[in-house]
This record gives C-alpha cells, sequence and structure tokens, in this order.
C-alpha cells in the first residue's frame, strides 16, 4: 500500500466535483437472470472498475470462503450523535483546502464511518453500498493478522527472536527461512520481490494468482496454493534495518501462526469476533486448497470493522472483558524507528511521520495513533488518545492513486478535530 504522486490531483477533485453528485448511483450489475455481459461481474473482472464496485462488497459469491461467525448474541447496540464532519476541511497534499464530503466522493468512497468512543458521529454509504454489506478490506487484513501473531507472543505460543524456518520447516531456504519473527512482522525480510500489479509476471501477482484473487493466465500458471507459492521466494540481501512491503511476507507470518498454534488465522479471529457484538460474520477468502488469504483476503461490514478498532482504542477490552492482552496492543502502539521507515520515499510521502510495526503503521509524530491501509482505499484508523476510530471502505479504480495521501490527510484531521 503506497502512494504515486501525480500532479494533476487538484484538476481531479474539480471533475470530480462536476461530474460526481453525492451520493453517486452504482452502476446497474448483476441484474437479470443471467446479468447482460458488460454488466456481469466474474472471477476474472471482480477487481476492475466498474464491476469492482458490485465485486467489493460481494466476493463471497464469486470465490470460496471461510468464515469468521459473529457469535450467537445480538448485536452490540452502537450510540448515535450525528456531526457535520461532512463539512469539515483539511490541507490537501495538492495544496487547496477539501471538505471530508468532496475528499470522500473523488476518492469513490463505498461506506465511511468515524465513532468516538462508543458513539457513532457520521456514517454515509454510497454507490449501492448498505450497512449491512460486506466489503472486502484488501490489506487491512493484515493488521488484524498482525494483532492476532503480538496476542500470540503475548501468550508466548510465539518466540520473535527465533526463525521462521523453526516453526514452519518448509519456509527453510526460501526468504523467509533465516528471517526471524520480529522481521517477517515488521516487514523486514530481504526478499526478491517486486509488488507491482499491473505486471501480470510479477511476484504480487503470481502471488494473486496463488492465493485466488484472479485466475492465472496459461502461461504464468505455477502454483496451486499459498502453501506451494511461499517457499519459492527467494532470499536477496540480509534481513533487517529496513521496510520492504511484501503481501507475501504477512503469509508467511500468518503460516507460522497457524502451525505453532495449532489453529487457523479465521479461527484466531473468530475467538475475538464473536464477542465483539458484531451484526454479521465476517469471511476470509479461501486459497485453492482452503487456506485462509492473510494478507488480503478479509471482508467486513463497516460498523464490525469499527468494532475491532475500538477493541484497540480500549486496550483490548470490550464491555469490560479482556479480548486481547493490553501488553499486545501496547507493543503495537509503541511503534518501531521512524528513521527505518522514512528511507521508503513511497510509503513515507503516503503516511508521514509513521513507523511500522506488527503489520500497523504506528504514527510516532502522535502517540498511538494506529492506521491500517489496503489498496484501492481501504482504511482502519485508530487514533487512540482520542478514542476515535474511522472506516472507509472505498472501491477506487486504481490498486495505487493520487488520493491516497490525501486520505490520510483527512482521517488525522477529522481525529485533531475531535481531540479538542
Amino acid at each position: 500500500m503506497g502512494q504515486k504522486i501525480t500532479p494533476s490531483l487538484a484538476s481531479l477533485y474539480v471533475q470530480a466535483a462536476e461530474s460526481s453528485p453525492a451520493p453517486r448511483l452504482a452502476p446497474v450489475l448483476m441484474q437479470g437472470f443471467p446479468a447482460a455481459p458488460k454488466h456481469r461481474v466474474t472471477w476474472s473482472n471482480w477487481m476492475l472498475p466498474p464491476f469492482s464496485q458490485w465485486g467489493f462488497r460481494n466476493l463471497a459469491r464469486l470465490r470460496p470462503t471461510i468464515d469468521v461467525p459473529a457469535g450467537a448474541g445480538a448485536a452490540g447496540l452502537l450510540k448515535a450523535a450525528p456531526a457535520a464532519l461532512d463539512s469539515l476541511y483539511f490541507d490537501s497534499e495538492c495544496g487547496l483546502s477539501i471538505s471530508v464530503m468532496d475528499h470522500l466522493v473523488a476518492s469513490q468512497t463505498d461506506a465511511f464511518l468515524v465513532m468516538q468512543g462508543d458513539t457513532v458521529l457520521f456514517e454515509r454509504y454510497f454507490n449501492g453500498q448498505c450497512a449491512a454489506d460486506r466489503h472486502i478490506m484488501f490489506s487491512v487484513t493484515k493488521s488484524l493478522i498482525g494483532t492476532l501473531g503480538e496476542q500470540l507472543v503475548t501468550q508466548g505460543v510465539l518466540k520473535p527472536e527465533l526463525p521462521a524456518a523453526y516453526y514452519v520447516p518448509e519456509l527453510a531456504g526460501s526468504a523467509f527461512g533465516d528471517a526471524t519473527l520480529r522481521q517477517l512482522f515488521d516487514m523486514a525480510v530481504g526478499i526478491d520481490y517486486s509488488e507491482v500489479y499491473d505486471d501480470p509476471n510479477s511476484e504480487s501477482s503470481q502471488y494473486g494468482y496463488a492465493c485466488g484473487f484472479q485466475p492465472a493466465p496459461a502461461q504464468y500458471a505455477q502454483f496451486e496454493s499459498l502453501y506451494q507459492y511461499l517457499p519459492s521466494l527467494k532470499k536477496r540481501g540480509g534481513h533487517g534495518g529496513f521496510f520492504h512491503y511484501v503481501t507475501a511476507t504477512t503469509e508467511a507470518l500468518a503460516w507460522v501462526m497457524e502451525r505453532a498454534s495449532g489453529e487457523a488465522c479465521s479461527q484466531m479471529l473468530a475467538s475475538i469476533w464473536g464477542r465483539l457484538g458484531c451484526e454479521r460474520d465476517g469471511y476470509f477468502m479461501a486459497d485453492p486448497w482452503g487456506r485462509n488469504v492473510a494478507g488480503a483476503g478479509f471482508s467486513a461490514t463497516l460498523r464490525d470493522m469499527a468494532r475491532f478498532g475500538r477493541l484497540l482504542a480500549n486496550d483490548g477490552r470490550h464491555d469490560g472483558v479482556e479480548l486481547l492482552s493490553p501488553e499486545t496492543v501496547d507493543r503495537i502502539a509503541a511503534g518501531a524507528d521512524p528513521a527505518i521507515y522514512a528511507q521508503n520515499a513511497e510509503f513515507s510521502q503516503w503516511t508521514p511521520g509513521a513507523s511500522y510495526r506488527s503489520q500497523w503503521y504506528v504514527f510516532n509524530d502522535h502517540s498511538q495513533a494506529l492506521l491500517a491501509g489496503g489498496i484501492h482505499g481501504q482504511y482502519l484508523f485508530v487514533d487512540k488518545p482520542s478514542g476515535v476510530v474511522i472506516v472507509k471502505q472505498s472501491s477506487l479504480a486504481d490498486a495505487v492513486g493520487p488520493f491516497d495521501a490525501d486520505s490520510v490527510r483527512m482521517l488525522r484531521a477529522i481525529a485533531a478535530h475531535l481531540s479538542h
């Protein structure tokens, strides 16, 4: 999840304001039995506009999935105290002052929620999405996995100083084999890997085929499952002392977690999800061998993602019950060395002042603010000092694009506004 700068950001806001009244109407997709070819969402096109608006919130109709049950009890009540945050302005990267609503429309937001404590201050849906829809969160999934992994560290199930191959011998000889778990947690693995989404033969594209996000073109089909793909990745250089964002690193961490604990990540998350008062089951996409896709595959409703964020804001407690150890949350929120993160120009431009710890972006320039981000505009932001939790679900046309840095600026501006 990085950020590419374009000189036309200001003009993109103008175009969005002129052509996209809010709320925008979704294109007529998947209507009819069958839908007309030009309106049909398939495994091949669900990540491409305009099909992604439907595909991102209906992945379970296209791919195998693994449920994360909401629990048998009634959904937890969220209070509401509407605030006019849509008219709040923030300073855009392009030099303009942009309103929250103008940014939400321009950045193709599908759903957006701001909560402080137990109170929803702002909640909006666009493009045909409704409150019951479960939207894919892409790499926000990594932060859920990182949280579960740190809980295993707290419980003594994982020792972060040990190498990955200690737990998963199949990783010996791969890029991950002699990397410590701490290096996996913090994306500091020396690996020959390019996260280039539009190259059909890049390592990240091979990841997408192996996990089942996209059907593999015949000339690129190599791996049946992530279990085959991960041991194939090769080491490049040493480990540690840098930040190198690699989705496969999260998958290797998840494999270690599962082998050490004897539970799938979906089961680990269910032990928390089922006690948060969630409204719906969440779900992971399953790879072709039935493994949960831990680096990018989780879908949930807007409000339920906010409930998970609130758990972190409350130091792991929900309704007085400890679901995560406060030590786990503290270890994440402490962050890492921002000087290491700053060396990655692409990421530090997107999230200036941050470091990367346990699969979270941690803002060291503001005490204990946590960010999870995913391609196509997915965000979970937790500002612990103010208790503000924000979720943004989107269907941006580009995986990484010109609005990304402004999305982060907007999230931080809203938290700052509500901190007074």
